[in-house]
């Protein structure tokens, strides 16, 4: 119930609009200027009505020839200035919502990491492709036909008030009466568009998860569970939908009342006004057209005053994204970063997600240049949250981060990250072919060069099975590969990118046992030269690191190289030791293995 009295912020949504407006002042000067052409060439109508109602009775044939030429005159006028009008409005309300469409995607893309970590990613889309729908009515036919109902109104209002100021008078009246209807009634039906728009996202944001974890769904037979959250989500939608439906046809409805007491009011009293002999039959003709013209533009000006409540009400969510700062603002104004080395420094570094509950705890440590440091440690330690802290996708709460002495907050972000390769444990492919998602990283890699690093990451060798070759499909999320296909591409990616800084965070926690040997082989001479971060779940796998950080609550319990830490005979031993007698007992009876797993 909260959120449907939450109300548009209009000042600032009036500020985007004016923008949008300016943007396009061109082509809405176009379609101003043949729309007031239309316009007035509309008038010619009642005008001839009156001319020829007048002239038959006086039998002039020559007079309504005349008359007959103006009104086809005018016709053809009026089609091909709605044409026009329709065209060069439509095109500039399309480029308006494709620009708008960009910068909000622009901008979303370069949001924290924080904020896609707490916001569903169908409400994002919806953001991005839904909102700016609404700049049609700003840019397109809404404003101009708004624009349009005015230049009618008036004129049609003095012409009228010539002809019988008393009668027009009272048709004031009404008018006013109208208008006071409609602002109520609008007034009422903003925030229900305003909340459509967050329920459409809801629903959006669930609908996309759920139909992205299918398998997860139907493993868990959970079918039904996610029918009715959809259910309960869509029948939130139709509500809204409903309530807003009842609205508009009240407006519609009154609207219609309206016109019928207009003409009511003109029938009664133009009748009385031509048995008195202080109305011609003519100007009555004239009178009723007149209204005519005027009511009609009416009906449409209420119509379009919702369509536009329901841009602002857009323009009003996207404005609140926009708001928000981008990860590179803060370091734009720095130095450029040139010729990295590689050499980075934890200050009593902390870390937390929530105040109050820190995940990094005064952590310090140095990673010179071309070393391997390993991060090891219980799951919930604060591993991968260290791991990002390097790729700055979040900065310390306290402390310091340096690169090559330089602090990490004084650092241009994208220059930062250009030097950054990454292989995750859930990696991620795009929609698209093998080479594309390899190539991703470097966007004008050869193909010479792809062939390369798909051999040293070993991807030639599943790649030869497929017909296709690299230019097989991998499907959404490349679900057409295997876990460790996926990871092997990744592999791929992060190599071809020749990173100063390399981030392998369970690189190979996909790969059987076969597979990690050949590629450990390849990542040995990938982290060459390179500083790089690894956690590995296979403690064998990080032998040769220069050192390793045991983490544990936040903290670095022990940090040494292999063989001091077994002599330390600590923490890493315990693990080291637990994990030796887990392998070896996985080789010599792999059936316990199995037993034991199970319970």
């Amino acid at each position: 119930m909260t959120d449907e009295k939450k109300k548009i912020n209009w000042g600032p949504a009036w500020g985007e609009a004016k923008t949008i407006i300016w943007d396009h002042r061109f082509r809405l000067s176009f379609g101003i200027f043949f729309l007031l052409i239309n316009r007035a060439a509309a008038f010619m109508l009642p005008w001839a009505a009156k001319e020829f109602i007048t002239n038959i009775t006086a039998e002039d044939v020559q007079r309504i020839q005349v008359i007959t030429k103006y009104v086809i005159i005018a016709t053809i006028i009026q089609s091909i200035t709605s044409f026009l009008l329709s065209r060069i409005l439509s095109v500039s309300a399309q480029h308006a919502i494709m620009e708008m469409r960009k910068s909000v995607q622009h901008h979303i893309t370069r949001l924290p990491t924080s904020y896609f970590d707490s916001t569903k990613s169908g409400v994002l889309i919806s953001r991005i492709m839904t909102d700016p729908e609404g700049v049609r009515n700003l840019v397109g036919t809404g404003v101009t036909q708004l624009l349009g109902g005015f230049v009618t109104i008036i004129p049609a209002f003095i012409w009228l008030f010539t002809i019988n100021w008393k009668l027009t008078l009272v048709i004031l009246v009404v008018l006013g009466l109208f208008a006071a209807i409609m602002s109520v009634a609008f007034s009422r039906l903003r925030p229900l568009f305003r909340v459509r728009g967050e329920i459409t996202a809801d629903v959006t944001g669930r609908l996309t998860e759920s139909l992205g974890g299918v398998r997860v769904v139907k493993a868990y037979t959970a079918e039904k569970r996610e029918d009715e959250i959809f259910s309960g989500n869509v029948n939130r939608l139709f509500e809204n939908i409903a309530s807003g439906l009842t609205g508009v046809a009240a407006v519609t409805a009154v609207s219609t009342l309206v016109i019928g007491a207009l003409f009511t009011v003109v029938m009664v009293v133009g009748g009385n006004s031509i048995a008195d002999g202080t109305m011609e039959l003519g100007d009555l003709i004239l009178y009723i057209g007149l209204t005519a013209m005027m009511a009609s533009p009416m009906i449409n000006m209420a119509n379009i005053g919702t369509q536009i409540t329901d841009a602002f009400a857009g323009l009003d969510r996207i404005r609140e994204i926009k708001q928000m700062a981008t990860e590179g603002e803060a370091t734009a104004g720095f130095d450029p970063l040139e010729n990295l080395e590689g050499n980075i420094e934890f200050e009593d570094v902390t870390f937390e997600y929530e105040e109050g509950s820190p995940v990094i705890n005064g952590i310090s440590f140095k990673a010179e240049a071309g070393s391997t440091t390993a991060l090891v440690g219980s799951s919930g330690s604060g591993k991968s949250t260290l791991i990002g802290l390097v790729m700055a996708f979040h900065y310390p709460k306290t402390g310091h981060i340096r690169i090559d002495g330089r602090d990490l907050t004084e650092i241009p972000l994208n220059d930062y990250r250009s030097n950054l390769g990454v292989v995750m444990q859930d990696n991620f492919l795009f929609e698209g072919t093998i080479t594309e998602n390899v190539r991703y990283s470097k966007p004008d890699a050869s193909m010479d060069e792809i062939l390369r690093v798909c051999e040293i990451a070993h991807v030639d060798e599943f790649v030869s099975q497929f017909p296709d070759k690299y230019e097989t499909i991998v499907g959404e999320r490349g679900v057409k590969l295997s876990g460790g296909q996926r990871q092997r591409v990744a592999i791929a990616r992060a190599i071809l990118a020749e990173p100063k800084i390399l981030i392998l965070d369970e690189a190979t926690a996909s790969l059987d046992s076969e597979s990690e040997a050949k590629i450990q082989d390849g990542l040995e001479k990938l982290r060459k030269g390179r500083t790089s971060f690894v956690i590995a779940h296979r403690l064998s796998t990080i032998q040769s690191a220069d050192q390793i950080l045991v983490i544990e609550e936040g903290e670095i319990y022990e940090a040494g190289t292999h063989s001091e830490l077994l002599e330390l005979d600590g923490r890493y031993k315990q693990l080291y030791d637990k994990q030796y007698k887990f392998e070896m007992n996985r080789f010599i009876n792999p059936g316990e293995e199995m037993e034991s797993s199970e319970d």
